[in-house]
């Protein structure tokens, strides 16, 4: 097999050998990182700079030459409230609508998401029987489509649906899980749980077993009671690990869409409506097509996200220094 290969290798090698003699040693990586950095050019900085453009110009035109120059007008359409408490009193309510359910979403869903992560990666990391299928069990969730879990729970969870059924059989009143705003808001970000929280877990799990057991046999030797082992041992060392399942859900939760979009469709209402729904159809789905305020919103979005993320990270910058 050698044989065959090597003319084949070597003829492959001579424009190489031609452009590292020509460019030297140094420059010649960059023959190798071009058609990497164009491609994302072309498909991470050039949306990003033509989502800049359409947030400062407007109508529903799609090519930029057609769309009139409008500086912060869509930016201040967003920002116009009277209480920003209120939607009602604001010029576009159903952004802030959005806004305040993906915040009450988050704080939800990612304390959930982690403590529940957490407390499985701990049950799992101990010599249990058959720990290995209870790692499949978490871990099986995230290997499904989002749609296929929002279908499945959806066909639980609706008026004629299995859960329903199970309440009905046992001499319960059924209930309408997915027309009540409430209901629907609470099992949304139950399914969001459900569905991720097996990824978070196995990050988790790889931070416990990186921690030595000598730590642990030493303080047992000195008789530390299993709480003071978790608050001054596990946590400490699992601090690196645990920031960055804060940060991964933290983004994956404010950009929630899919799987809630076909859970609720936004419903009931506007109760399950989350930031990039509004923008989806704000800029795709609404008549008019406002792509300016769509572009605006996921531009708010995006500085939004990179300042959480920096708090974050100088948070345990200032743990660890401390």
């Amino acid at each position: 097999m050698y044989k065959l290969i090597a003319p084949v290798m070597g003829i492959v090698e001579l424009p190489f050998a031609f452009l590292q003699k020509v460019l030297g040693h140094r420059r010649i990586a960059w023959v190798f990182l071009t058609p990497n950095l164009i491609l994302f050019a072309v498909f991470a900085f050039l949306p990003i700079l033509l989502n800049v453009a359409y947030s400062v110009t407007g109508t529903e035109q799609i090519m930029l030459a057609d769309r009139p120059f409008v500086g912060g007008g869509n930016f201040q359409a967003l920002m116009s409230c009277g209480n920003y408490l209120d939607p009602n009193s604001c010029q576009q309510d159903l952004f802030w609508r959005s806004v305040w359910n993906t915040l009450l979403f988050v704080v939800l869903q990612v304390g959930f998401m982690v403590g529940f992560s957490l407390i499985t990666a701990i049950i799992l990391n101990r010599d249990i029987r058959a720990r290995g299928f209870f790692r499949a069990v978490f871990f099986f969730p995230v290997l499904l489509s989002p749609v296929v879990v929002a279908l499945i729970w959806k066909w639980i969870l609706q008026r004629f649906g299995v859960l329903n059924a199970a309440m009905e059989g046992m001499g319960l009143s059924s209930v309408d899980w997915m027309l009540e705003a409430n209901l629907a808001f609470g099992w949304s970000v139950f399914l969001s749980v459900w569905a991720h929280m097996g990824f978070y877990t196995l990050i988790l799990l790889a931070g416990l077993q990186a921690i030595p057991r000598d730590v642990y046999e030493a303080a047992e030797l000195d008789k530390a009671n299993p709480w003071r082992i978790f608050r001054r041992i596990t946590m400490p060392l699992l601090a690196p690990t645990m920031l960055v399942v804060l940060v991964l859900s933290l983004i994956k939760g404010v950009q929630t869409f899919d799987e809630i979009f076909a859970f609720t469709g936004g419903g009931p209402g506007s109760a399950t409506t989350f930031i990039i729904q509004y923008i989806y159809q704000t800029g795709f789905a609404g008549t008019p097509r406002n792509f300016g305020l769509a572009a605006a919103a996921s531009l708010l979005l995006a500085v939004v996200l990179v300042v959480l993320t920096a708090l974050q990270f100088r948070a345990n910058r200032s743990k660890v220094d401390g």
